[in-house]
């Protein structure tokens, strides 16, 4: 690890790689993490001028990066494609009323509670629209998995298994409809194929518009953050 000095100091992810012919640079859209890659024989020195030479760069480039959230009382999170409130109130579990999601009145469970709520949820959501399109495919799946995935939104093993991601229950339903018509597909077709998105189409119509969707906002879905993680 690195500091870039300045004002606000730049944490640098440093690491050397055997194929990398020159430095390079990268900030993840995910979260801003900023990450200098450099060959085996350059100096830690020289990475550092490399990086002080493109600080303006990188400087812009975090400016872009939506800011990493935590759940606090008072607070907005994505639910089902809208804001919701965070919202203390005398109840035993979470639960959505209006547009507010109602938590118990204890801060220092705060957290757990959100994602469990959201978890929950998207289980929930994802198990209704797999059944849902299973059933129109006229195909069976094994389980489903939830998990925290950056890379993908879902997958389907060659046994028949689906996994999501549990922050799909943040993004519009229509989305979350697709993803898991997307996987389902795959028990067709497992590739992707114009045979496979022949079955997506029949599965749901009209697609293109949320794969935009994920395409141009799905980096957002992943800003929430919680302190214990949000993993498998």
């Amino acid at each position: 690890m690195a500091i870039l000095p300045g004002s606000p100091p730049i944490e640098v992810t440093v690491r050397r790689s055997g194929r990398a012919r020159r430095m390079s640079l990268r900030v993840s859209r995910l979260d801003g993490r900023v990450t200098l890659t450099l060959p085996p024989r350059t100096s830690l020195h020289e990475g550092m001028s490399f990086l002080r030479e493109r600080e303006g760069w990188l400087r812009g480039h975090l400016a872009q990066v939506g800011a990493a959230a935590r759940p606090e009382f008072g607070g907005e999170i994505p639910f089902r494609g809208q804001p919701v409130t965070l919202t203390p109130a005398k109840v035993r579990a979470p639960r959505i009323e209006g547009e507010a999601l109602l938590l118990p009145e204890d801060p220092g469970r705060l957290e757990a509670r959100v994602l469990a709520f959201l978890r929950t949820e998207a289980r929930n959501h994802l198990a209704g629209a797999s059944d849902r399109y299973a059933g129109l495919l006229g195909r069976r799946y094994g389980r489903i998995t939830l998990r925290d995935t950056r890379s993908r939104w879902g997958s389907c093993s060659v046994q028949g298994d689906l996994m999501y991601s549990w922050r799909l229950i943040m993004a519009p339903p229509e989305v979350l409809d697709y993803v898991a018509a997307h996987e389902v597909a795959h028990l067709a077709e497992m590739n992707h194929s114009p045979a496979f998105w022949a079955v997506v189409e029949r599965l749901y119509p009209g697609h293109a518009d949320c794969r935009t969707w994920l395409r141009r906002h799905g980096d957002s879905l992943h800003r929430l953050r919680f302190g214990g993680g949000g993993g498998d």
